[in-house]
């Protein structure tokens, strides 16, 4: 797999790329590096989403904390921001999350948390990396009775869904569609949401190992699109597989993707004066809309990398409680660590219950520059490469000055998918659409031979 880590954890095809001999020693690893400091026996609190791999990499994972002679506490099929919040209430030293989010089945990954509940730094994940890379030997075994056991944790779903109750208030008047990606949201978000008083219509909540993200959740809204209109509800929620992500359809079915949503919770926290340093993180991937709106309305943006770690980063450093990405990643400081997609659908659905505004009113104050956006899936070997190669550098330069101040080029390399990613946005889709294919073109011809 090379590098270990990226952005968003470990993430590989299951079981051939992400072995089960290296989910063991992660977990080894991990737990030796993250319990450290602990004076009484480690606890590691494990959850999973719905994908068919993950009954396999959990129990990998268990064997290789215990191994170390910490104690596993297996959560279930639970939301990645579950284990953020339960890792401090079960006052455990480190939380593992099993997921590879939006991915589809084939693929798997493993995150990881400290006992704080934030997501680990770059530091900490090389340390980890190290350990199981170059120094193995490190990895000390326990035997007899020092080893560790296994324990589960039978109320972690209703423990997470309280605490999330807790910070709305009554959601009747509400309907809702709400679209599960048949992954971890598809059992708690029906408890939240009608505990709460929500009239709620569902689809694809009905995980088999097999469907999770398969045209569903936040990265295949058409579904979701069409159920909220034909449905008649106010407002439609798509989660991706692990529920850290929400996007949003309005009551005639259009898109309202994480930059309008920020845009909506911003103006809202700020009129309510919740908006700490009247400031909202985003990163470099948000459309130019939201800065025009921003401007307009007061609030002060700061850019990080793509990344929620990033933004979470830059969040913590300036006291700042507002952050996220366009692909629905929304970090709320005040009530999370990290993003929720169940605490972003509360926070929306609170907001059309407060102020009686249609979704498509709400999402109207941000208008969206257009945006194109070419996915190129590379092999392996050419990973990291695409900078150094003049044609594509050249290419990308060549339209960046046809495009001039009327919009931007974007070019990275995805942290968590074997894929280039190219971005142009501005105000003449036809140029930016004819620039876009020409970057992904000689990409491909240099990259994908």
């Amino acid at each position: 797999m090379g590098r270990l880590f990226g952005t968003d954890g470990a993430r590989g095809v299951a079981i051939t790329e992400l072995t089960c001999e290296m989910a063991m020693n992660i977990g080894r690893a991990a737990a030796l590096v993250l319990t450290k400091t602990t004076n009484k026996k480690p606890k590691i609190i494990i959850g999973k989403d719905t994908r068919i791999s993950g009954d396999i990499l959990e129990a990998a994972l268990v064997a290789g904390i215990c191994s170390v002679g910490a104690d596993a506490h297996i959560l279930g099929v639970i939301p990645t921001p579950a284990v953020a919040i339960l890792v401090k209430k079960y006052e455990a030293d480190a939380g593992v999350m099993i997921s590879a989010s939006h991915n589809s089945v084939e693929f798997n990954g493993i995150k990881l948390f400290s006992g704080d509940g934030f997501k680990l730094p770059d530091k900490i994940e090389e340390e980890i990396e190290a350990l199981i890379l170059d120094y193995p030997e490190d990895m000390k075994l326990c035997c007899s009775t020092t080893v560790g056991r296994v324990h589960y944790e039978k109320n972690a779903e209703w423990d997470y869904v309280r605490h999330l109750m807790k910070t709305s208030d009554s959601l009747r008047g509400v309907k809702v569609a709400l679209d599960c990606a048949n992954g971890s949201a598809s059992s708690c978000a029906e408890k939240l949401f009608r505990g709460l008083g929500a009239e709620c219509c569902f689809i694809n909540n009905k995980p088999d190992g097999t469907n999770i993200n398969k045209n569903c959740g936040s990265t295949h809204l058409e579904q979701l699109r069409k159920f909220t209109v034909e449905n008649r509800c106010q407002v439609g929620l798509a989660f991706d597989g692990d529920a850290d992500r929400c996007l949003a359809v309005d009551e005639k079915g259009e898109v309202v993707d994480g930059d309008k949503l920020l845009a909506i919770f911003s103006k809202y926290m700020k009129g309510i004066g919740t908006l700490k340093h009247n400031t909202c993180v985003v990163t470099v991937m948000t459309n130019l809309g939201f800065f025009k709106f921003a401007k307009e309305n007061g609030v002060v943006v700061t850019t990080t990398g793509v990344g929620d770690r990033y933004v979470l980063e830059e969040m913590l450093k300036g006291g700042y409680n507002l952050g996220g990405e366009q692909s629905g990643h929304i970090i709320f400081l005040d009530e999370a660590n990290t993003g929720d997609g169940m605490l972003t659908g509360l926070k929306l659905l609170g907001i059309l219950a407060k102020t009686s505004l249609k979704m498509s009113e709400l999402a109207s104050l941000m208008t969206s520059y257009p945006q194109v956006l070419e996915n190129i899936v590379i092999p392996p070997e050419s990973k990291g490469k695409w900078e150094s190669i003049k044609e594509i550098t050249d290419m990308i330069e060549l339209c960046r000055v046809k495009l001039g101040d009327d919009g931007r080029i974007l070019v990275r390399e995805s942290g968590t998918e074997p894929l280039v990613r190219v971005m142009l946005e501005g105000k003449n889709f036809g140029l930016i659409t004819d620039d876009a294919y020409r970057i992904a073109d000689t990409v491909k011809k240099n990259l994908c031979v």
